[in-house]
């Protein structure tokens, strides 16, 4: 038994322990009076002055300072819970039905320890020695069971986190890659600036505050529904009926105190990607920043976002500090007080069956009763407290429909930007997004009436017109801003159509190599390859003799005499130098072979020799052409051009020999 300390306390020792308590306490408020008093002026740190912006319009958004657990709440909860229970057969059912058999066996566990222990105390109170013994060895026979019991519960919590984390991660990253999705929403849409934090961080938080939640609502709820059965089989219903009134009263009363919670937790993690946001545009942009010599003002803005972050983490601390304060006062302090009075009722009854005992057995009966009350008391202060866990879960929440509401809208063909031309003028002009056509043919690249209009309604060219079959070389030219890229994009429909018919291969017969060729993680085969797998090279009957042709067509054969050659993996981003980066790119287009390729001035840090032979077998093998390049050696390569003004004129003309060609 612990040491009853209260029969050490006694008006005059109270009085000192205050006294004592209090001088540390009169000391910092004299402190914190004289600093006041000085009034010191401070210098306003620089990165204070920092403004910055990372739009995040939203309508969720918007309506994340309202993320409080309510109709809207639910409803979006069961929407993820569908997704990632999708049946009672499904896996993750059976863990939560296993979650919930745990806390069962572990309730019944504590009532079978209180019990036991009870009759232990007993028979050394009473001095039975046989009945000790009996009992102890009872007792720790008993501990194995428990501690399985213990550490199934522990072992089905992490695996159901697992599991609903992969489920809810498949099923966002499913939405994210199909098709051009995951462009569309960092390049078209501007609901949402971070989308990394909300597949990775958010999606994590998210299932571990579910399963937290699940199982700290489940335990107390079981432990609730068990106590009040066996204290209304002896006590009667009146004890556990006082209790239960006091959680209903305690938790609408917290719930409503708690409230914020929602909207601060939703902030946070708006605030956590937007740091993060900063930090990954110092990398993206680093060698920019680096010549400018910008790092010092890199490092204000990174403090400013990191100064948001923490104050606001500030400002969460001391509001989850104070209702820290009333939580324990409500959910554990006032409910004990109650459970006192509570289990009293019988007891003080001179009429209930309890009466009729001798001390003794009165002494037992309140012994074990009053263990059980407690345990029901630490239940509903349990149950009290989820709540705020609740609370934060509604942020959570609203974070992961926000993605996926922004997922379906996008796969839907639907986006929010913000707009350079009014609506109105758009609409006068009938230039809609998707209100194109876009049909499907071989061999043939046709504009018909189509518009360059930038996502947010810059009207580049109201009506695009040309025709280009197999076999044509185009040569596209113009100044900067003409809409040479937004011709792509169309073509490539990463951009929506405003009008009009555009004609075009499949997508798989178009290929495209930027300025600065993508390098994926993987071996050297698969930056010739990709996007496809050493399987799918395989089973399209290409060989690595045939992908070595390629390399040597673009004289990067020497790359094969690495350690492993064609298995060696690196960094290639890093690895190969510009040039190299290039040819690489040109050789994937040889493994390829695509009925057309827009050549968006990939070949600018080749030499003219290799450039020329790279060109010459795109013709032989009969991969038509649309090249953007400045290079005035490229002009033999082509038989059309297509040169755009800038101010919404162009020209689509053959080549000839009176064609003035321009460029370096």
């Amino acid at each position: 038994m612990a040491p009853v300390l209260s029969k050490y306390v006694s008006q005059k020792n109270a009085i000192i322990g205050s006294a004592v308590a209090g001088v540390p306490l009169l000391i910092f408020l004299l402190k914190k009076y004289a600093l006041q008093s000085k009034k010191p002026v401070k210098r306003r740190a620089p990165e204070n002055d920092i403004k910055y912006l990372i739009v995040d319009k939203s309508a969720e958004t918007k309506n994340a300072n309202r993320a409080h657990v309510n109709g809207r709440f639910l409803k979006q909860l069961f929407h993820i819970l569908k997704i990632i229970i999708p049946g009672f057969t499904s896996p993750e059912f059976g863990f939560l039905i296993l979650v919930a058999a745990s806390l069962i066996a572990r309730s019944y566990s504590d009532i079978w320890m209180i019990q036991t222990g009870t009759v232990v105390e007993t028979a050394i109170i009473s001095m039975d020695t046989t009945l000790f013994k009996k009992q102890l060895l009872y007792f720790f026979a008993g501990m194995p069971v428990i501690s399985l019991v213990n550490n199934v519960l522990k072992w089905s919590i992490g695996e159901l986190k697992l599991r609903l984390r992969t489920r809810l991660s498949l099923h966002l990253y499913d939405e994210y890659l199909r098709g051009y999705t995951y462009y569309k929403i960092n390049n078209l849409d501007n609901r949402i600036s971070n989308p990394d934090q909300l597949l990775t961080a958010d999606v994590d938080k998210f299932c571990d505050m579910f399963t937290d939640l699940y199982s700290n609502v489940c335990k107390p709820f079981l432990d609730i529904v068990i106590y009040v059965y066996k204290l209304t089989s002896t006590l009667g219903f009146q004890t556990p009926s006082v209790m239960l009134g006091y959680l209903m009263v305690s938790g609408f009363i917290l719930t409503y105190l708690r409230r914020p919670t929602g909207k601060m937790t939703v902030i946070e993690q708006k605030l956590e990607g937007e740091y993060r946001y900063i930090n990954s545009r110092l990398i993206t942009n680093s060698e920019e920043i680096a010549f400018y010599n910008g790092n010092n003002r890199e490092k204000l803005t990174m403090l400013a976002s990191f100064n948001k972050l923490t104050n606001h983490l500030r400002k969460f601390l001391e509001f989850k500090v104070s209702m820290g304060f009333l939580d324990n006062i409500i959910g554990k302090y006032i409910a004990t007080v109650v459970g006192f009075y509570a289990v009293s009722i019988p007891f003080m009854n001179r009429n209930s069956s309890l009466s009729n005992l001798s001390q003794n057995e009165r002494f037992r009966n309140y012994y074990t009763m009053g263990r059980m009350l407690v345990k029901l008391a630490e239940a509903i202060g349990r149950l009290v407290l989820a709540g705020r866990d609740m609370t934060r879960l509604a942020g959570f929440t609203a974070r992961v429909t926000e993605i996926m509401t922004v997922l379906n809208d996008l796969n839907k063909g639907h986006y929010v930007r913000t707009m350079l031309t009014d609506n109105n003028t758009l609409k006068e002009k009938k230039l809609v997004p998707n209100s194109g056509r876009i049909i499907t043919k071989d061999n043939i690249i046709k504009f018909d009436k189509v518009p360059l209009v930038t996502p947010n309604g810059d009207i580049l060219v109201e009506e695009l017109s040309f025709e280009v079959t197999s076999g044509m070389n185009v040569l596209v030219c113009g100044p900067n801003g003409c809409g040479k890229s937004s011709l792509f994009r169309i073509l490539g429909e990463l951009w929506p159509l405003f009008g009009g018919t555009l004609t075009k291969p499949p997508k798989g017969k178009l290929f495209y190599i930027p300025q600065k060729p993508y390098m994926t993680l993987g071996t050297l085969r698969d930056q010739v390859t990709y996007p496809h797998t050493k399987e799918e090279m395989q089973r399209r009957r290409k060989t690595d003799v045939d992908i070595a042709n390629h390399l040597e067509r673009v004289q990067l054969s020497y790359l094969l005499q690495r350690d492993q050659g064609w298995d060696t993996v690196a960094d290639w981003m890093d690895v190969l130098s510009g040039g190299e980066k290039q040819r690489i790119a040109m050789a994937r287009l040889f493994y390829h072979q695509p009925q057309f390729a827009i050549l968006d001035e990939c070949t600018s840090a080749v030499s003219v020799d290799v450039e020329g032979s790279m060109y010459q077998y795109c013709r032989d093998v009969g991969i038509s052409l649309f090249t953007v390049s400045h290079r005035k050696s490229l002009w033999k390569h082509h038989d059309y051009y297509l040169q755009m003004d800038g101010r919404g004129l162009f020209q689509f003309n053959k080549i000839d020999s009176d064609t003035e060609e321009f460029g370096s």
